[in-house]
């Protein structure tokens, strides 16, 4: 007897073969596919038409490519990339594609160069019920560029990342090469109007641990400029360590001034270095759950609008939430006709901050970092983060209500200083301005509930 899960498996199987017999409208007629360059084959010889992919495994060793409006893959094989230079499907200037219910894989032991899936310059795309397994790349395993009205749904993205070297020698307010583990799961960069819902991005492979870190000489540099960089410290450029070696993220959000309108709803994200980097405007971030990261939702280079609300940020180690002006924030050029590209008019609500300092990267920071963290821009050009709400948050501190008991536990402390940080001008570079906190439960860390005061 099937249980219930297999009948629906079994069913949904069997109704792919239904359409292909059918030949029903919208659907490629019935074209054998044997092998993984027959995949292709079948694609090019049904332009506009979805093309149903039947169970089994198939091997490539160059890409798949959907260059067709109206054009998809749907079904229940797996697609295996035996080259670690290819990507293993692209979409590429094709409007309204469908891709359903397959698998993308490079297999367990192969490290590769690029990009699992790629879709560039498409409108109304849908991904759904797509998984992408061991793209472990230091690019991302699903690279989304320049699509408008789109949406990816029910996917998961499991071990994107991979041993790397971050070089930042071109910059020179940087200057400087380390080992490190790189990459990102999901990745949007000059995208509007897209729909990011229900994805678990986990990475299980390369999880943060003292021991890794001394087995491959994670944040070592490989070379350095000869002379420093404004943005690193003087200290570690004396050591030539970079501490913030656990690099990438789950989903990003990637070109200020070009990206907006997203909305990351319901998402599960599982041991991230960075859960969510957002580098846009009109984001909504809201119901997802974040486990296991260094720094749980970050909010940087000119993202204005940005409404966070109702997430979970477990096991954080860095911060749960950061807002700050970065690079890329500008207050504009007039006479170039350019506007300003600054951060702030967001709100950060109805959040719960829960085991903050007990995630695995917790070595790397130490007990003193700050839950939801409002800071000055990173250069003075900079203009300030402005106008924030921080409101109806919990922050639930498993040594607080131990530190109640009468006989409490001296070992177990806050592993957080502020619970809120709202930082002031640090010389040139301008704190944070307008902000607004109210009916938050903020417990207080080694320095107290904040560096300002907060009525609760």
């Amino acid at each position: 007897m099937f249980r219930f899960h297999n009948l629906v498996t079994y069913l949904r199987s069997l109704a792919y073969f239904v359409v292909l017999g059918a030949a029903s409208a919208g659907f490629a007629e019935s074209v054998a596919i044997t092998d993984g360059p027959s995949i292709q084959r079948a694609i090019d010889s049904s332009p506009g038409r979805i093309v149903m992919l039947p169970p089994g495994d198939y091997e490539i060793s160059e890409p798949i490519v959907i260059r067709h409006a109206n054009s998809g893959l749907v079904g229940p094989g797996r697609i295996v990339q035996t080259n670690p230079e290819q990507p293993l499907l692209i979409v590429s200037h094709a409007d309204g594609v469908q891709l359903r219910d397959f698998t993308l894989t490079r297999g367990t032991d192969q490290e590769g160069s690029t990009s699992g899936l790629i879709a560039n310059s498409a409108r109304n795309l849908v991904i759904d019920n797509v998984q992408v397994l061991d793209n472990r790349s230091a690019s991302s395993a699903i690279n989304i560029d320049k699509c408008v009205n789109g949406r990816l749904t029910n996917s998961i993205v499991r071990n994107y990342t991979r041993l790397s070297v971050d070089d930042r020698t071109a910059n020179p307010d940087l200057g400087y090469a380390f080992k490190c583990f790189d990459g990102t799961g999901i990745q949007l960069t000059g995208c509007r109007g897209m729909l990011v819902q229900g994805n678990l991005v986990e990475e299980a492979h390369n999880v943060p641990t003292p021991d890794i870190k001394e087995r491959y000489g994670l944040g070592k540099f490989t070379k350095k400029n000869a002379v420093k960089g404004a943005l690193i410290s003087q200290e570690a450029w004396d050591r030539e360590e970079f501490p913030q070696w656990h690099q990438g993220s789950a989903i990003h959000i990637g070109e200020p001034e070009q990206a907006g309108l997203i909305r990351l709803i319901g998402n599960q994200i599982e041991n991230a270095a960075q859960g969510f980097d957002i580098h846009a405007d009109q984001v909504i971030a809201a119901q997802n759950i974040v486990n296991n990261a260094a720094v749980g939702l970050k909010a940087m280079h000119g993202s204005r609008n940005v409404l966070i609300m109702g997430n979970q940020f477990n096991r954080c180690c860095c911060h749960a939430i950061l807002l700050q002006p970065g690079a890329a924030s500008h207050s504009g050029d007039s006479t170039a006709g350019k506007g300003p590209n600054s951060d702030g008019a967001s709100i950060i609500a109805n959040n719960i901050c829960t085991n903050f300092g007990y995630g695995d990267s917790n070595f790397m920071w130490g007990n003193e970092r700050d839950v939801i963290c409002l800071e000055p821009g990173q250069t003075p050009q900079n203009p300030a983060l402005a106008d924030v709400i921080v409101q109806g948050n919990v922050i639930d501190d498993v040594s607080y209500e131990q530190r109640q008991f009468k006989n409490p536990n001296p070992e177990l402390k806050p592993r957080y200083r502020f619970a809120l940080l709202v930082s002031k001008d640090t010389g040139d570079n301008k704190g944070p301005v307008r902000v607004r906190i109210s009916d938050n439960i903020f417990p207080p860390g080694s320095g107290g509930v904040s560096n300002i005061r907060v009525r609760q």
